[in-house]
Parts: C-alpha cells; structure tokens; sequence
C-alpha cells in the first residue's frame, strides 16, 4: 500500500471497489431508506441511517492493522538485538 493510500478521506477509500471494500447498512428506525446509489460523503456519514459501510475484510487492511505493525515492532528489536550480541561475541573473539 502506498503512503498516500492512508492519508485518503475514508470516503474515497469506500468508493474504490464497491461491495467488495464497501456494503450498504440499512437502519430504517428513522424512516425510509436513505443509502445513495454511489459512494459520497454523505453516504459514509455514521449518523443512525442507511450508509456504506466498510466490509470486515477492508477495515482490517485499511484501518485496524496495529497488531500487525506492532508485531513488526517487536521482532524488528529482537532481529537488532540477536545483530549486536553477535557482533559482540565476534569483537571477542578478535581481540
């Protein structure tokens, strides 16, 4: 994913690929149905009505990831820490 990919409004996010980044959610508690036919900003809009919604699949690749860079995070300091104590026990043997 590119870096500009997250700084995208959500909306734009949504609209890339409907029904497979995106699903309509219906609430009619508030009358008929307002869901639009396309993807705009007030149809991402999260104010108790009809609205796109993102799918299971899109909102862990797009917005629920941090376990993932977290994970990243920990092995990239235990690769690092493994890199010094082995230069370590190499300046050792040297000397």
């Amino acid at each position: 994913m590119s870096r500009t990919d997250k700084t995208r409004p959500r909306w734009v996010q949504l609209a890339d690929v409907p029904m497979v980044t995106c699903v309509p959610r219906h609430d009619h508690r508030f009358g008929p149905c307002t869901l639009p036919a396309r993807v705009t900003p007030d149809g991402a809009a999260r104010d108790g009505r009809c609205r796109w919604d993102a799918t299971a699949s899109n909102w862990f690749r797009r917005y629920d990831n941090d376990g993932y860079r977290e994970w990243s995070h920990i092995k990239r300091a235990e690769r690092r820490r493994s890199r010094h104590q082995a230069r370590r026990e190499l300046r050792a043997r040297v000397d």
